[in-house]
C-alpha cells in the first residue's frame, strides 16, 4: 500500500514539474515559474496540489458542438429541402450554361 501511495505522489510531483516547465510564462499565474518549481520540490504534495488548483492558466473550453439530437439543446435546424431529380438538376445546369454563354458567347458583342 505504501508503494502505491509513493508512486502516485511521485507521479503527481513529476507531472506538476513537467507542466510548470513546459508552460509559457503567460500561462503561469501568481508566482514566477522558478518559485513554483521550488514550491513543488520542497513541498511536494501541497505544492503540486496548489499548482494544479491555482497556479496554472486553464484554457477556455472549446465549443465542439452538441452531442445527440440538436432539438434537446434548443438549436433549430434549417428545413430540409426535397431532393431534386436528375432531370431537374440537368435542366438547371443547362439554363445556367445558356445564361453564361449568352453573356460571354460570340453573340454577346452584338447585343
Amino acid at each position: 500500500m505504501y508503494i502505491v501511495v509513493s508512486v502516485l505522489m511521485l507521479a503527481l510531483v513529476i507531472g506538476a514539474l513537467v507542466d510548470i516547465i513546459t508552460r509559457d510564462d503567460w500561462q503561469v499565474k501568481h508566482l514566477p515559474k522558478l518559485v513554483w518549481v521550488l514550491l513543488v520540490v520542497f513541498l511536494p504534495l501541497v505544492g503540486s496540489i496548489i499548482w494544479f488548483a491555482v497556479g496554472r492558466e486553464y484554457s477556455r473550453p472549446v465549443d465542439r458542438g452538441t452531442f445527440g439530437d440538436s432539438r434537446r439543446w434548443g438549436a433549430s435546424l434549417p428545413a430540409a429541402r426535397p431532393a431534386k431529380s436528375t432531370e431537374e438538376q440537368l435542366a438547371e445546369l443547362e439554363r445556367e450554361i445558356e445564361f453564361y454563354e449568352g453573356k460571354r458567347g460570340p453573340n454577346a458583342d452584338k447585343a
